[in-house]
């Protein structure tokens, strides 16, 4: 999906504050749109917060992309 002004590419430190706060919720996926694994984490408290940790992980180090493929944007 191409950028439009109402698809913006995700913001970094916004998933990076949403998966230490919410991410037992999913909260970081629900932003970058993986709505399916959302609700997923959602229901098993973050895989008991190892995915949670798992994307934490992938997030920081720059390698988790939104659910268009695109990187997330360092501002």
């Amino acid at each position: 999906m191409a950028q439009t002004p109402d698809n913006p590419p995700k913001d970094w430190t916004t998933a990076l504050i949403l998966c230490v706060t919410l991410g037992v919720l999913g909260g970081h996926r629900w932003y970058t749109g993986y709505k399916g694994s959302a609700i997923a984490q959602l229901l098993t408290m973050g895989g008991c917060g190892i995915w949670t940790l798992i994307d934490l992980i992938k997030i920081a180090q720059g390698s988790f992309v939104d659910a268009q493929g695109r990187p997330l944007i360092k501002k």
